[in-house]
């Protein structure tokens, strides 16, 4: 069974999807009803702009949608049996398998990035990656500190990133360190994703999500906050207002994935991070490039 995976913002490039718009009729469409859709020509930052260009997050987000979702629409015989998408990925994933429409991805996909923008403009806040520690020892030391500071992406064994207030991460970091964390390491994220910091967006982006229409996909999605296969399209759309304060259960959902008969891992989109993610949890399965 084909599992399509998606990645989520940092996978993005100088460059990218240049070579899909110049060599097929079908994404220069799609590439040019999304400079519409935003009102602004997200192609020339993509092609031509600079990495940091490329780091706005009314950019970023939209960027490597774009790309993993004209991607899917330009490849011979895709047919997902399972998809799964990291964080915002997650709705490439829906693009992916039918529950949304192009049009409408790329517009939660817009406002997803705008609120999450605004949200993290409240409070001085940031993310850590934390390698070589036992989730569980992570997830007892985020308890112990004052102020917020929570697991928030469980990429793979012995890899896990956490997100608060600035001033709580970097605590949790020199304690973590002591517990004997190989590293623990800040990342140059613009806030605090998938923490409770992130609850202004969650309510604004439930408002845009519940006036979006949600069809029936043509197979299920694993989605971050359950770790689980959705196809119920209500389901899907209250996981996905849930996702932006709750934690990415990658390793979770890659393993379930596994579980219920993946045989293969495709990712879709900008970079290879996924790919990467799929050995460490095992190593004997099948991870490739679209």
């Amino acid at each position: 069974m084909k599992a399509y995976i998606f990645p989520g913002q940092g996978a993005q490039f100088s460059g990218m999807g240049k070579d899909l718009y110049e060599n097929s009729a079908i994404a220069k469409e799609l590439f040019e009803q999304a400079n519409d859709i935003l009102g602004f020509r997200i192609t020339d930052i993509m092609f031509d702009g600079s990495a940091e260009d490329l780091k706005q997050t009314k950019v970023t987000q939209p960027a490597v949608f774009l790309h993993s979702v004209i991607l899917a629409k330009t490849l011979n015989n895709f047919k997902p049996d399972m998809v799964a998408g990291h964080s915002l990925g997650e709705l490439s994933a829906l693009v992916a398998n039918q529950t949304l429409s192009f049009e409408d991805g790329l517009k939660l996909v817009s406002q997803r990035a705008l609120a999450m923008q605004k949200a993290c403009e409240m409070e001085p806040s940031t993310m850590a990656a934390v390698l070589g520690l036992e989730d569980s020892v992570v997830e007892k030391i985020c308890r112990k500190i004052d102020g917020i500071v929570v697991p928030a992406n469980y990429n793979c064994p012995g890899q896990l990133v956490i997100s608060g207030s600035t001033g709580a991460v970097t605590l949790a970091c020199e304690k973590l360190k002591e517990a004997g964390a190989k590293r623990a390491l800040m990342l140059p994220v613009g806030g605090a994703f998938h923490s409770p910091l992130m609850k202004p967006a969650e309510e604004e982006l439930a408002t845009a999500i519940s006036a979006t229409d949600f069809h029936q996909p043509v197979c299920p999605v694993y989605q971050n906050v359950n770790a689980a296969a959705v196809s119920n399209p209500e389901e899907i759309q209250q996981n996905l207002i849930a996702q932006l304060t709750a934690p990415v259960k990658w390793a979770q959902s890659v393993q379930q994935m596994i579980a219920d008969g993946a045989t293969q891992f495709i990712e879709v989109g900008p970079g290879k991070v996924l790919q990467g993610l799929v050995k460490k949890i095992d190593r004997n399965m099948e991870a490739i490039s679209a």
